[in-house]
């Protein structure tokens, strides 16, 4: 059989403590039916920034998707924020130097030859095609 802590004996942050007694006062105190102070809120907010949305939620008891609605209504980006260039692009460099370019000729000692004209290649390409020459005969 497996026990669980109660709640007071489990760990919670003293930032969430702080801001669950403020939750707690204000619903002690309230009208009946009115909203959450937007302080709150925002409050609650910050901390499931840091602490995560669920666990937030539970400690707070605060209703998760409630939270969750205002976490992206705060976080979604203005038009300006939308239109701004990207902070960084990659620029991806072209192979230095001019193109190279040279003709090689292979020939076999029963007389097979093959040409390769090579421009603008790499040389692990002609050791490559060289190879391939030479497994074949």
């Amino acid at each position: 059989m497996r026990f669980l802590k109660p709640r007071a004996a489990r760990f919670i942050p003293d930032e969430v403590e702080s801001v669950r007694r403020r939750l707690e006062r204000w619903r002690r105190t309230r009208n009946h039916r009115s909203p959450i102070p937007e302080e709150l809120w925002a409050s609650a907010g910050k901390l499931a920034g840091e602490y995560g949305l669920a666990k937030t939620a539970r400690a707070l008891r605060l209703d998760y998707y409630s939270l969750k609605e205002r976490l992206e209504s705060t976080h979604r980006p203005t038009s300006r924020e939308a239109k701004a260039p990207p902070a960084f692009v990659e620029l991806v460099p072209q192979a230095s130097g001019s193109l190279c370019e040279c003709t090689v000729e292979l020939e076999d000692r029963s007389g097979a030859k093959m040409r390769i004209h090579l421009k603008g290649t790499t040389v692990p390409d002609l050791s490559r095609l060289s190879e391939a020459f030479w497994r074949v005969r």
